[in-house]
């Protein structure tokens, strides 16, 4: 088995597991505590306006009672007649709840790329997604103490969550390579199917079973799947069990020249002072504001605003997830082939993606705000938006391996730190908007707010971003210093290397 499939194959495919487990840790509080919560009453008035979706095919506009409109999103559990508690918790108290992740998510991903480095990718993923696995499931008795509680653990497993993406860019950066990295970078989208999968299965289990077993559920999916990956994955190829001695030279032989290096403390003050750096951070933190926004908050107004039921809500919040995924696999592809054939510079395709990545899905938000109560429209644009943004596989997510390839874990960490704080700020600004009135026209704003953000940090990178190898410098050689070798970039991605071996090399 392991001679007919490449190992490199094999940890692409953990790599994308690993993304979709984190997310499913990450985002499900977002679906789960809309049954949490008794629907707040902002006013003395009988009747609320809102949209109500009846069906994707006959949409219209009505004003609802209170009651009636809980028991249209909420169904008749809403009073907690399915027998568990449901707390008054504002809209205020609930964007807190989901940004706590995020806080967390800040404190740990530059010292997580780092903690990748020197201890090892393998083991900080898999202590970090069991930690996290715990945290999630003692969420339902933490909210039977007290929301501060809830809140705490949330931050315990954004620290944990933190480590994960800069722990994968380490393993690319020693597994990749350079003709596949877009393949490599287009399995971190993972965490797209991780919603989509979380956000559907978890409605269903709560209005089935109640919103504790919600927890429990992604709990133990995590915990299970921990044990695969520490028995699969490697740090390096160099450690790894099963792996061909073809396959161990290949890559070896076209990561050279490349300056990898191992246990040694990243050259923070070049980092911090180099402008296509803070570029790239720029255009991580506009990705990360459309992708956060949706995720905190898409459940939220596919429900509360649109009207649709728990379980609906969260298929269609889900979708644009799955497009996400799908536009990311294809960019991907596209990136790897525009490499190996040499038809761009790097920096010239990574700018020239930036205006599906950013600018394209920042100009639909704004289109989005004259769909107004219209089903089909809103959730029409609100997944291509987020389908577009799949490009960013070849832009943002893929920059840190062009300026540092030695520290592409560090790097990346340091930019979702910046990046993560977004994670905060939009529940914040969705709470301050909503706090009186949960309609249209607060929406509205939101989405102006969303899609400046989008398309000033696109614009940013056009002008001062780089595909190139910045040549950071540390007090240590490069590992594998020889040259002369060949790189062996000329065979396919993930080609079987018993089928190399036959192949007359050119």
């Amino acid at each position: 088995m392991f001679c007919v499939i490449p190992q490199r194959a094999v940890l692409a495919l953990m790599l994308f597991t690993a993304c979709a487990i984190s997310y499913m840790l990450r985002v499900n509080l977002s679906i789960n505590i809309i049954a949490m919560v008794k629907e707040p009453k902002t006013h003395n008035t009988t009747f609320v306006p809102t949209c109500i979706a009846k069906s994707v095919t006959n949409v219209t506009i009505e004003e609802v009672s209170e009651e009636k409109f809980e028991k249209l999103t909420m169904g008749s559990d809403s009073e907690g007649d399915d027998g568990y508690q449901r707390y008054d918790w504002d809209s205020q108290t609930q964007g807190l709840l989901i940004g706590a992740y995020f806080w967390g998510q800040i404190i740990s991903c530059a010292p997580g790329g780092l903690v990748a480095e020197r201890f090892g990718a393998t083991k900080t993923v898999f202590i970090s997604t069991i930690l996290a696995a715990l945290c999630t499931f003692f969420i339902p008795l933490a909210a039977m103490v007290d929301w501060t509680v809830v809140w705490l653990l949330r931050f315990i497993t954004g620290i944990m969550g933190g480590v994960i993406y800069p722990s994968l860019h380490c393993l690319i950066s020693r597994w990749a390579p350079p003709v596949e990295k877009g393949k490599f970078i287009g399995a971190l989208l993972g965490g797209s199917l991780g919603t989509v999968l979380t956000w559907p299965l978890l409605g269903m289990v709560i209005e089935k079973w109640g919103w504790p077993t919600s927890f429990f559920v992604p709990a133990v999916v995590a915990v299970l799947w921990s044990g695969l990956w520490f028995y699969v994955v490697s740090d390096s190829p160099q450690e790894n069990r099963g792996i061909s001695e073809a396959e161990r030279s290949y890559i070896e032989n076209s990561l050279k020249g490349l300056g990898n290096v191992d246990k040694v403390i990243p050259p923070y003050f070049q980092i911090f002072t180099s402008i296509p750096v803070w570029a790239f951070i720029i255009a991580h933190f506009g990705n990360a504001w459309g992708l956060f926004f949706l995720m905190t908050s898409g459940p939220k107004y596919m429900s509360s605003v649109l009207g649709f039921k728990l379980h609906s809500s969260g298929f269609l919040s889900a979708l644009p997830y799955l497009a996400r995924m799908l536009f990311g696999f294809f960019f991907g592809f596209i990136g790897d082939l525009i490499q190996k054939n040499k038809w761009m510079e790097t920096t010239t395709m990574r700018k020239s993606f930036i205006t599906c990545s950013h600018i394209i899905p920042g100009s639909l938000l704004f289109l989005l705000t004259a769909a107004e109560c219209d089903v089909i429209w809103t959730i029409t644009l609100i997944t291509f938006s987020l389908g577009v943004n799949g490009a960013s596989s070849i832009t943002n997510l893929a920059n840190s391996q062009d300026l540092a390839p030695a520290f592409a874990g560090s790097l990346y960490g340091i930019a979702n730190t910046v990046g993560g704080t977004t994670g905060f700020i939009s529940p914040a600004i969705v709470g301050y908007y909503t706090k009186d009135h949960n309609g249209i026209d607060q929406w509205r704003k939101i989405f102006y707010i969303g899609g400046a953000v989008y398309i000033v940090s696109g614009l940013t990178f056009c002008i001062f971003g780089s595909g190139e190898n910045q040549h950071f410098t540390v007090d240590q050689k490069p590992a594998n210093p020889e040259k002369g070798q060949k790189t062996g970039i000329e065979n396919n991605a993930f080609e079987s290397d018993d089928n190399k071996n036959n192949t007359t090399q050119i």
